[in-house]
């Protein structure tokens, strides 16, 4: 499985911010969409991204009213491609404790798929495998499956 088979399902809805936005404007895009991050951009390429955990941090300094998305964001997120397998975003994913990833095409946006997404994949693809298991054990020619037992 590839990150392009989670884009696929997921649609290609992308919510970016500028990094001289403030931080508060950035915080209010992420209630109203009901989304946990926001890739930052500028002159159209990803500079950051900016998580809850980002802005959560900038909230204990106190600063998040008059703070730039530019000083608060991950100014060096993990990206991945549409052909990076499931298991290596996984692999980064936990490594660097990261829960959003934006997918890249050489330097043009294509999606960015979370944490939550990888995991739905990976259940979804199991359930796939165990009714196709399952179908193909109800469907076992009847005198093999005698010798199998």
């Amino acid at each position: 499985m590839k990150v392009r088979d989670i884009l696929r399902v997921k649609g290609n809805t992308l919510y970016a911010i500028s990094p001289d936005e403030p931080l508060s404007r950035a915080v209010e895009t992420m209630a109203e969409k009901d989304i946990g991050s926001l890739v930052v951009m500028e002159h159209s390429d990803v500079v950051g991204m900016l998580t809850f955990r980002e802005v959560i941090q900038a909230l204990v300094k106190n600063a998040a009213g008059t703070t730039l998305v530019r000083t608060a964001m991950d100014d060096a997120p993990l990206t991945c491609t549409l052909e990076t397998e499931m298991d290596e975003v996984r692999r980064m994913m936990l490594d660097r404790h990261a829960r959003y990833m934006p997918v890249m095409d050489k330097r043009m946006l294509m999606g960015v798929i979370s944490f939550y997404d990888v995991a739905k994949a990976v259940v979804d693809s199991q359930n796939f495998e165990n009714r196709m298991l399952k179908a193909y054990i109800r469907d076992w020619p009847e005198g093999e499956r005698q010798g199998a037992e």
